[in-house]
């Protein structure tokens, strides 16, 4: 299977606008977010999909690969599909822009569930880590999301769920990690529905595909640092960036 990873990048994101250009150590997270997805040895391509000028220089500049995105684009999805439309490549891999410490191993777990017998039926994946502090679990910033006994999604929310009625029940709460894997034409396919109406509530894109019949399949995986969303964020990156 031909592998590419995407990495969507919109400079003018809305809690924390310009945060792709902020500095990490010696770098900005837009670079430490590429230059870890490169090195993992996963993928045939590896390209940051901007609609940002800055973002592309950024890139380009110190030697990476970008696209320029051609029009205005609702979602990170939809973004990647444009810049794949004519590519030919079976697995497609949106790492997020703002998840500066991507690692091989979850990628290569994240991948591993489309090979073999049981992984033709599998058309979207994705990461998720146990969220155990209660102040997370109940940050809307942190998209939590309910499986079944399959790993499959059962439903993503800004929300907590499941909602702890009962005080005896132990829950074990998951955090979804923005990291997907498509079938290219079950990416395709995304682009060509309309947004849903969970999606549109949640400002969760991965809604769209659970709202027209496609499960995604999750994937645990071990703590991957931390999501750049906000300036909080952004310290303690940081002080996890500079631990011996």
């Amino acid at each position: 299977m031909k592998k590419a990873a995407m990495i969507p990048a919109r400079y003018a994101a809305t809690r924390f606008p310009a945060k792709l250009m902020q500095l990490l150590g010696d770098k900005t997270v837009i670079r430490h977010t590429y230059d870890n997805t490169v090195a993992t040895g996963l993928f045939d391509e590896v390209y940051v999909v901007t609609d940002s000028e800055i973002i592309y220089s950024e890139i380009t500049g110190h030697g990476g690969k970008a696209v320029m995105s051609k029009r205005p684009h609702e979602s990170g999805s939809d973004r990647i599909a444009e810049a794949v439309a004519d590519r030919e490549l079976d697995i497609i891999v949106n790492v997020q822009g703002d998840e500066p410490f991507v690692k091989r191993g979850p990628l290569e777990k994240l991948l591993s569930v489309f090979e073999g017998e049981q992984g033709r039926n599998v058309q979207v994946a994705s990461l998720m880590q146990v969220l155990k502090e209660q102040v997370f679990i109940e940050d809307p910033n942190y998209v939590k999301v309910a499986v079944d006994r399959n790993m499959n999604s059962l439903m993503f929310s800004r929300s907590v769920i499941p909602y702890p009625r009962a005080k005896d029940q132990p829950i074990t709460y998951y955090e979804h990690i923005g990291v997907y894997a498509f079938r290219k034409s079950a990416l395709m396919a995304f682009t060509q529905w309309e947004i849903t109406p969970l999606e549109a509530a949640e400002k969760i894109e991965c809604l769209r595909y659970l709202e027209n019949g496609i499960p995604l399949k999750m994937v645990v995986t071990d703590y991957m640092g931390v999501e750049i969303d906000t300036p909080e964020d952004l310290a303690r990156a940081a002080a996890l960036l500079s631990r011996p």
